[in-house]
């Protein structure tokens, strides 16, 4: 197993979370095993709260809200280049205006393709089909920001079909960059700035294997 860049409280908290969360799905009704589950995902609330800054409540709420076995949560990416070869970013309205490339939580009954072409049509207004799968990035092996879930980001190379520049109310600003024009005011709980360079090298040399963590 690969080291992850996260704290150890990060890591611990979010596997007693998922065990919790589990074990409430499969405790077959035994009142004890719900209240031992219960004060399981109470501990990883309170390590949370400790290590974000967070309240406490808030966390709670979260985490009561997830059902089912826990897995690890899915996010798709669009890599789109221009003819010129510069590389498709949208401001990110939830994040301050940061840029990220498009893209965002994967929904339900849509392919990851699809879920891909989607987002980037609806966060830039551009049309695109998505050519190959780029990369698997397991949030916990990148330096992102701390959070509390699992979460995996499936990033596709794309190629550009039509469309115009159109924003919605998740974007607030679309443009195309070159390698060395990359903002440094990115969102980092999206993208990195070293994910956006490996698609450079990926759109440069399609003979690349896809990257996974």
């Amino acid at each position: 197993m690969k080291p992850t860049d996260e704290p150890q409280w990060l890591v611990l908290a979010r596997e007693l979370q998922a065990i919790a969360q589990s074990g409430l799905t499969y405790a077959d009704g035994s009142p004890f095993d719900r209240e031992r589950y219960e004060a399981v995902r109470d501990i990883a609330v309170r390590m949370m709260a400790m290590g974000t800054g967070q309240p406490a409540p808030q966390i709670a709420d979260l985490f009561a809200a997830q059902r089912g076995y826990a897995t690890p949560k899915a996010t798709v990416r669009g890599a789109v280049f221009d003819a010129r070869g510069r590389i498709l970013l949208v401001r990110e309205v939830l994040d301050h205006g940061r840029w990220t490339l498009p893209g965002g939580w994967a929904d339900v009954n849509l392919s990851p393709i699809e879920n891909t072409v989607k987002e980037v049509r609806e966060e830039s207004g551009y049309i695109v089909r998505a050519t190959r799968l780029a990369a698997v990035w397991d949030r916990a092996r990148h330096p992102h920001p701390p959070g509390p879930f699992s979460c995996y980001t499936l990033c596709f190379l794309c190629e550009l079909l039509g469309g115009e520049p159109t924003l919605s109310v998740e974007t607030s600003e679309i443009g195309w960059f070159a390698r060395d024009e990359i903002p440094a005011d990115l969102s980092l709980g999206r993208v990195l700035h070293q994910q956006i360079d490996m698609m450079f090298d990926y759109a440069a040399s399609p003979d690349l294997p896809t990257y996974c963590d």
